[in-house]
């Protein structure tokens, strides 16, 4: 397998890529395999539901008995997910929280960060992907250890 090639192919795929606004493209041939995949953000917008008004009936009486109320907590991908102060995994793979391990973290609880300010790294097939901040603010969560494998949306970071 020859270098210039992969390195002519990579950058072939990268152009059909952002030219197309592709979130991922693969390639195969007998000699290597080259997967290629970005975040794409998506603006939605939220609308309410419409809720029927309900009706009051006298209820029948009943005999109340008290138990101990017991609700599921919510696991820590239910409460950040759907926030929109949560940065979230671009991709499959490694997260790391430094440059490298004599490095002190990107960011940590209490930083004041900047939009685009580099919150972690994924590494993903040998390459190190910077994810960055998506808006200004002040990081309140960091979720993620370093080294902990991580999935495509999974959330990294909450900034306030």
């Amino acid at each position: 397998m020859s270098t210039s090639l992969d390195t002519k192919v990579i950058g072939k795929l990268a152009e059909i890529l952002d030219k197309n606004n592709l979130s991922g493209i693969e390639y195969e041939d007998e000699s290597c395999h080259i997967t290629l995949s970005r975040n794409i953000q998506v603006q939605t917008s939220t609308i309410a539901p419409v809720v029927a008004p309900q009706i009051q009936h006298d209820p029948a009486p009943v005999a109340v008995t008290q138990t101990p109320a017991t609700t599921p907590t919510p696991s820590i991908e239910e409460d950040y997910n759907n926030s929109v102060n949560t940065v979230k995994s671009p991709m499959v793979g490694v997260v790391y929280l430094s440059p490298d391990p004599n490095s002190a973290n990107y960011v940590k609880v209490g930083d004041s960060i900047k939009e685009g300010d580099i919150v972690c790294l994924i590494e993903a097939m040998k390459t190190f992907n910077p994810v960055k901040a998506h808006k200004s603010g002040t990081v309140s969560k960091i979720l993620v250890e370093g080294g902990d494998p991580v999935e495509f949306g999974e959330p990294l970071v909450v900034i306030e």
